[in-house]
């Protein structure tokens, strides 16, 4: 059961474990646990859904074709620690990582995240979660902003994330060997091809991915 807590008269509040999280957790239902708290995920608008149909294609297809690891979609609860599990809007995990993964969810963090903003988990994403997903090792982070397009990527320097790339039209992975994309390419209302991007991402990643 969760513990309770009195945070004012007559007012309290359900802290959840990452264990009563999980048992309750149910497949298609989206929320994360944050400091023991569940938030459920609101659904999301067409920019959003554009904007990760189109990374997660791109990402998928570069990362099955040189066999770097597996990509997961909001479907995989990452479990930090005791009382923080999240369902990242991507996670990737490197061919090391996967025979680590347990069959309802991953007991450690991802090496690449990436989490598009919406009005419902901006704080969230850019506060209590960034920090989590700093001190349990994350090695990059990406914050994609669907509608203001103020995209931030971060980076793992130490202990901390720290911001990469700023303002750069190009951004160049550095978790993923060969990896790159063009900031023009993340406006969802002016998407181009996945094909066409990979092609240009191949053009230059041969002799960097071992391929």
């Amino acid at each position: 059961m969760p513990t309770v807590v009195s945070i004012a008269k007559n007012c309290d509040r359900q802290l959840w474990t990452a264990e009563e999280f999980l048992d309750w957790l149910q497949p298609g239902v989206h929320a994360d646990l944050i400091d023991g708290e569940k938030f459920m995920h609101s659904p999301v608008n067409l920019r959003h859904a554009r904007l990760l149909n189109f990374l997660d294609h791109l990402l998928r297809n570069y990362l099955e074709r040189f066999k770097l690891g597996e990509l997961f979609r909001e479907v995989v609860a990452v479990r930090l620690s005791s009382r923080n599990v999240f369902l990242p809007d991507l996670a990737f995990f490197t061919n090391e990582q996967v025979p680590r993964l347990t069959p309802t969810h991953a007991p450690f963090a991802p090496t690449l995240v990436v989490e598009a903003l919406s009005p419902y988990s901006d704080e969230r994403d850019t506060g209590p979660k960034f920090a989590a997903y700093e001190e349990h090792g994350v090695q990059e982070y990406w914050i994609l902003d669907p509608e203001t397009l103020a995209h931030r990527f971060y980076r793992r320097e130490g202990e901390l994330l720290v911001e990469f790339a700023v303002g750069e039209p190009v951004i160049r992975a550095h978790t993923i060997p060969g990896f790159w994309l063009r900031r023009e390419w993340l406006n969802p209302e002016a998407l181009p091809e996945v094909a066409r991007c990979g092609a240009e991402i191949l053009g230059t990643a041969g002799t960097t991915s071992g391929a």
